[in-house]
């Protein structure tokens, strides 16, 4: 499959469903080639109906600034580029409103994938 992205943007915005106890959002996530883990802002987390405090799983995450805990949640559904994944494992985290973004798309969303990017046509192909 091949998707556009907007060769004027700084980020590859990446258009996510996210699936919840309570409901379904629709995210805005950049496609993070450097993040090892996919992260999901926490009220975004809190909206669709987990609450990331009752998480049993904590993870280290190391940001721009510091080492932090970032609770692991399973996602009862999480569909971008055409990709469904079921029981898939994200980690929460407060994101900066300069971000611009509601969470990050990391390699474990892409790993067993070939994913081509290619600059110079705005384009992206996974399969």
């Amino acid at each position: 499959m091949t998707f556009a992205f907007d060769l004027r943007r700084g980020l590859i915005i990446v258009p996510t469903e996210i699936s919840g106890p309570s409901g379904t959002g629709i995210v805005q996530m950049a496609l993070d080639t450097g993040a090892t883990s996919t992260l999901v802002n926490l009220a975004v987390l809190a909206a669709i109906g987990y609450d990331p405090a009752m998480a049993g799983d904590r993870l280290q995450i190391t940001t721009g600034s510091r080492v932090e805990l970032a609770p692991r949640i399973e996602l009862q559904g999480l569909v971008a580029l055409g990709q469904h994944r079921s029981g898939f494992p994200v980690l929460g985290h407060t994101l900066p409103p300069s971000a611009g973004v509601d969470g990050l798309l990391g390699l474990d969303f892409f790993r067993g994938l070939h994913l081509t990017l290619d600059f110079r046509s705005g384009r992206l192909q996974i399969a």
